[in-house]
């Protein structure tokens, strides 16, 4: 099984701390945009005949500001053209300020039934620092069209000014509503965003502010019932994202539009990030990737710890053996030697503590030179 992603680069505008592909000022180009996407999905469906894809993804930019017909017609295309599992995991991203109910009902119909929502946090003012075009109350309006549909809202920590109890607000609002899945991510600030610019100025949480924040959120969440799955994911049980599993168990995957990622057959390869080379190379017929690489075998086998040890999950020991015919602990005797007391193991699994998984980063660190 496998998964598919596909990037809508469309937004009303950016929010501050946004470092994807999008493009606040050229919805005029969705259109011939998604020509081109259906095109794409055409040029690369012969070899992806022997697929059978289990998720689709609709990620951006903001997929949910577009029409809803070329949503449609995109699931169409997949449809006609690759083979979906029986009853396929199928999610569209979506703005609180851009949601309607002929929007959700042309979804449906498109066959989405899981939607994410972004919410980011309960407090109007902070939405407004972040420049995200939705309010608190549109979010409620949203979730109250979603009621019954399997949804998950996305929770930002380390906010400028951001408290405990905002967090509460704000995880208390996701749950109330009836958010199936909540995902709660600390905030990177990129270089070259507007936000960068707060945390130069020191006006942003350091890091021991938002590891107490997590810790908070988590032991909330936990009572709410929200199963911790991986490190910024939580769920009811049952309703873990299937499409990011498939990324932490090192599935394979392919990427349609401007800037999307694939991992096929062992190679990893990216789109164009550029709109009109996009828009260019498909009309000529030609895939737009602009970068391809083999992952070589042990990069693959850090690839396959690092992402494992990201879940509650961990790893066992028989699916390494499985994927690379050997033992993961001498593969990487002296990192597991020198962090052995950040797991636990129960049999053939190992899972990084409780308590340590939030740092995750800094004892992965340790496996990357072997």
């Amino acid at each position: 099984m496998a998964g598919i992603y596909i990037h809508v680069p469309f937004c009303k505008h950016k929010c501050t701390y946004c470092d994807f592909t999008s493009f606040p000022d050229k919805l005029n180009f969705a259109e011939s945009y998604m020509a081109c996407l259906y095109k794409e999905i055409e040029l690369r469906s012969k070899e992806l005949k022997d697929y059978v894809f289990d998720t689709v993804y609709f990620g951006g930019g903001t997929p949910s500001l577009i029409d809803p017909k070329y949503i449609y017609g995109a699931m169409k295309q997949i449809t006609r053209l690759l083979r979906l599992s029986k009853n396929p995991e199928v999610t569209i991203e979506m703005n609180p300020g851009t949601v309607s109910e002929s929007k959700l009902k042309t979804y449906s119909s498109a066959g989405i039934n899981r939607y994410s929502v972004g919410l980011q946090t309960a407090i109007d003012s902070q939405l407004e620092n972040l420049n995200r075009i939705h309010t608190v109350r549109e979010f409620m309006t949203c979730a109250a069209l979603l009621k019954g549909k399997n949804f998950s809202a996305d929770v930002m920590l380390g906010l400028k000014g951001q408290t405990k109890e905002d967090v509460k607000k704000t995880i208390e609002l996701a749950a109330g509503v009836g958010a199936k899945h909540i995902s709660m991510y600390a905030l990177t600030p990129e270089d070259g965003t507007p936000i960068y610019t707060d945390y130069l100025n020191g006006e942003l949480p350091d890091g021991d502010e938002v590891r107490e924040l997590y810790d908070f959120g988590y032991a909330l969440l936990k009572e709410k019932g929200y199963i911790r799955y991986e490190v910024s994911n939580f769920a009811k049980k049952g309703y873990e994202s299937r499409h990011n599993l498939n990324y932490w168990k090192r599935g394979e995957y392919i990427g349609f539009g401007v800037s999307a990622s694939s991992f096929m057959k062992g190679k990893r390869f990216t789109n164009t990030f550029d709109l009109d080379e996009y828009i260019k190379c498909v009309l000529s017929g030609f895939p737009p990737v602009i970068e391809s690489e083999t992952v070589e075998k042990e990069d693959a086998k850090f690839e396959f710890v690092m992402l494992a040890l990201r879940t509650s999950e961990g790893i066992t020991s028989t699916d390494y053996s499985a994927a690379f015919g050997s033992d993961w602990k001498e593969d990487f005797k002296t990192a597991y030697n020198k962090t052995s007391s950040y797991f636990e193991e129960e049999g053939d699994r190992t899972r990084i503590k409780e308590e340590y998984l939030y740092v995750q980063n800094q004892i992965l660190t340790e496996f990357m030179n072997g």
